[in-house]
């Protein structure tokens, strides 16, 4: 029989484009962006002009607005496409940026027309339906394609999450999804930029309605290196209901989370008068809810032992002399504060933070409250930096409690025999100048080092690399591993030792591996 033979076909010959024809591309698909983005604009305007009572849009209208918008997209593709080619000169990638392409975008392409299908609901709850997952689709697409402009993309898909959640009324179990699809893309973004107040803000308000997550976000948008200001508003969305109802309203252990809310909701409003009674409340319940919470207490500690700190430099507030203070120092010098500073809004934040942890720091071997003494001495340790900043904290903190607290855990490690961190080299670790890193020397941020991450208190706290590990997935970010539990006491013991260097309210025995504190704050 005869062999039957196959023959393979050639690879189809491709020519190099060449930087004329990618130049005559570009202006070419420009040109016709131009002109489908004024129609959108046109037809956007138009339509949100309109009273929507008086001039309904029937269903081929509006498949009609969905194809133009889509051509838009398609466009916008297309340039990106060309413009970011592998052979196109860097004039030719500088393009998009030039002509702000990926705002555009966003604000003619798909913000406009989403406002306008909002502001027509429910009549256009499903063609909203349908813009949305067309939108997802191609900014899921550029994001894959286009990585010159990632970040605009990961926000353009956190915003696009949260559009799809807010008009889900039907389904708690969709809504759900959404809401953590677009907080996925929110802290995927924040990663890439952790001191953009703008993405927390965004996270507060899907973050409802845990209002103590809430207020950690909030006040983060307001006290990282790009604060977000409009924050200042949208946080009353959160504070004046709260402030309507007293404590015997609320019930069970719901009063402690939510007592601290409403706490700073009266320290942020200034209004004073009542703020005994919420405080007394809320520190009368606080240990017991601590108990009940056991190691969930982890997270919130730190969102409380942060929101504290942010209280403490008025939220980001110009006129606070210690957020004043960090802002405008360089160098890390030693600044003084001008004197007479401390006013009601300083004095009232502080001593409401001392108070809290005099309970907390009274819970001395229950490693579920170290997360919130972390953050607490991160501040603290930033504190030292600046004169004027740690001599207006350092009067009322409760030192002796805090080197219980921290002998504790060298105690535990001497009766278990094997160091805080399991290790005979944990001394090493912890009197260091340099950060502790782990022993194998892996940076494994914990999850409060996240929660941290760009706020401007911490800029002298961790060193460069600490969140570059590409082996944490997003998911782990925010996870509690076993093995954290010992880093976190050297973390902690490594700040109270960087704190008692300067000797002057903690202190620390090199040799008896001992805190203690001056003698005046016994």
């Amino acid at each position: 029989s005869e062999e039957s033979s196959t023959e393979l076909i050639k690879q189809p010959e491709t020519r190099p484009i060449s930087q004329e024809q990618l130049v005559a591309e570009v202006k070419g698909i420009y040109a016709g962006l131009v002109m489908v983005e004024n129609k959108c604009i046109e037809v956007d305007a138009q339509n949100t002009q309109n009273d929507p009572n008086n001039t309904k849009l029937n269903n081929e209208q509006w498949q009609a607005l969905i194809a133009l918008h889509r051509t838009l997209l398609h466009e916008h593709h297309d340039f990106f496409l060309a413009s970011q080619h592998p052979s196109a000169s860097p004039a030719l990638r500088k393009l998009a940026s030039k002509y702000a392409m990926p705002a555009r975008m966003w604000r003619h392409g798909i913000h406009s027309f989403l406002e306008l299908l909002r502001h027509r609901l429910p009549a256009s709850l499903e063609h909203m339906l349908t813009f949305i997952y067309l939108a997802y689709s191609m900014m899921a697409l550029l994001y894959e394609t286009v990585p010159a402009f990632k970040e605009t993309w990961i926000e353009c898909l956190g915003d696009l999450g949260r559009y799809r959640m807010a008009i889900e009324d039907q389904n708690p179990r969709e809504r759900e999804v959404w809401r953590a699809v677009s907080c996925g893309w929110y802290s995927k973004a924040s990663d890439n930029a952790p001191g953009t107040g703008r993405l927390y803000h965004h996270l507060a308000i899907l973050a409802r309605p845990n209002a103590l997550q809430q207020l950690f976000y909030y006040s983060k948008s307001l006290c990282v290196t790009i604060p977000f200001v409009a924050a200042r508003d949208s946080i009353m969305t959160l504070f004046d209901p709260l402030t309507l109802h007293s404590f015997s309203e609320l019930s069970g252990l719901i009063k402690t989370g939510k007592s601290f809310v409403t706490i700073h909701a009266l320290m942020f409003k200034k209004q004073h008068v009542m703020l005994d009674e919420w405080v007394d409340k809320f520190l009368n319940s606080l240990d017991a809810y601590i108990g009940s919470y056991q190691y969930q207490f982890l997270e919130q500690g730190h969102w409380i032992g942060i929101s504290n700190c942010n209280a403490i430099i008025g939220y980001g507030g110009d006129g606070n002399p210690i957020y004043d203070l960090i802002k405008q120092s360089t160098g890390g010098q030693l600044q003084p504060l001008p004197e007479n500073t401390v006013d009601e809004s300083l004095a009232v934040p502080l001593e409401f933070s001392n108070k809290t942890h005099r309970v907390i720091f009274s819970r001395s071997g229950d490693p579920n409250i170290l997360a919130y003494v972390h953050t607490v001495l991160a501040f603290l340790y930033h504190s030292t930096f600046y004169d004027g900043a740690i001599e207006t904290l350092a009067p009322e903190f409760p030192w002796e409690l805090l080197s219980l607290l921290l002998n504790t855990i060298l105690n535990e490690a001497r009766i278990c025999k094997c160091g805080v961190d399991g290790s005979c080299q944990s001394y090493t670790r912890i009197e260091s100048e340099d950060f502790p890193h782990p022993k194998d020397d892996s940076p494994w941020p914990l999850p409060e080092d996240y929660s941290m991450r760009g706020l401007v208190w911490v800029a002298n706290y961790y060193p460069k690399t600490w969140f570059d590990n590409e082996k944490i997935d997003d998911d782990e970010k925010g996870l509690e591993a076993t093995s954290m539990g010992k880093e976190r006491k050297v973390r902690v013991l490594y700040l109270g030792c960087r704190i008692a260097r300067r000797n002057r309210w903690l202190r620390y025995d090199y040799k008896k591996h001992q805190f203690s504190v001056n003698p005046q704050f016994e």
